[in-house]
């Protein structure tokens, strides 16, 4: 949002989530502020199908709407709103990694790149035609919340690169490549339960993979949770708090407990 502002540009409406919604959203962003501080109208809806959404963006008259971070699939009311389509972000190079999750997934699938893709969207679950692209290299350590960061960066000099573009009407879509797709399905807390029986090389990827902004890696310890922020691999001598795996230690740099009673 604040990349369309600082092109030149503005918005003739924002929409987000209720408040109380927004609280179990990983990486939740709230944009009252924003929308105060450049006089943008914002609604507040349950669901991005809500009546009230469809009809704020026909009077508003959108040519484009963008349906970035939105957990929901917008149906074929919504898809039909704006009088020129609709535009999503997705944190992968579609056609690989449709779906949701794409942020741990990339890391967990030990991928040398990932990156952004700008779409149209359809019906479909991330299948509409592409619009341009920026690749993210992955280096060996990458965790969620370093990738999290240039996902953003990404969208945001996409935003920039496109937006003249579509104004000026010389974007033009791309069909996906359907022999190239794959789907990567959700992800919940409990995904990130690590297992004392198994790697140590592999819970220290699930650590980096759900770090912050995620609910993060954990174990459950005599009546308490240990959630893992930071660790690293090491030896028979490892110093410090360590978990001892099949395969050797995982050394926990950064970690909190809790009580299971809260949880």
């Amino acid at each position: 949002m604040e990349a369309i502002y600082s092109s030149g540009y503005q918005l003739k409406l924002a929409i987000s989530l209720p408040d109380d919604r927004g609280v179990t959203k990983s990486g939740r962003v709230y944009i009252d502020d924003l929308c105060q501080r450049h006089g943008t109208p914002l609604l507040k809806v349950r669901h991005i199908d809500d009546q009230a959404a469809v009809d704020a963006i026909k009077e508003h008259g959108l040519d484009w709407l963008f349906i970035i971070g939105w957990s929901q699939i917008a149906g074929r009311a919504i898809l039909q709103a704006p009088s020129a389509g609709v535009l999503g972000m997705h944190p992968t190079l579609l056609p690989m990694g449709r779906g949701r999750a794409a942020i741990p997934w990339a890391i967990l699938k030990q991928l040398p790149e990932t990156g952004v893709t700008l779409f149209q969207l359809s019906e479909g679950v991330d299948t509409g035609p592409i619009l341009a692209q920026r690749k993210i290299s992955l280096h060996k350590g990458a965790d969620a919340n370093w990738l999290y960061e240039r996902v953003v960066a990404a969208h945001a000099d996409l935003i920039r690169e496109v937006v003249p573009q579509l104004t000026s009407g010389e974007l033009f879509p791309v069909p996906q490549d359907e022999s190239k797709a794959t789907f990567w399905p959700g992800r919940t807390p409990e995904d990130g339960r690590m297992d004392l029986s198994g790697s140590a090389f592999d819970a220290e990827r699930l650590v980096r993979a759900v770090t912050r902004p995620y609910p993060g890696a954990f174990i459950d310890i005599e009546g308490r949770r240990l959630t893992v922020w930071k660790a690293e691999v090491c030896g028979s001598n490892c110093s410090g708090f360590c978990l001892r795996f099949q395969d050797g230690w995982l050394r926990c740099i950064d970690y909190t407990w809790s009580p299971l009673d809260i949880i």
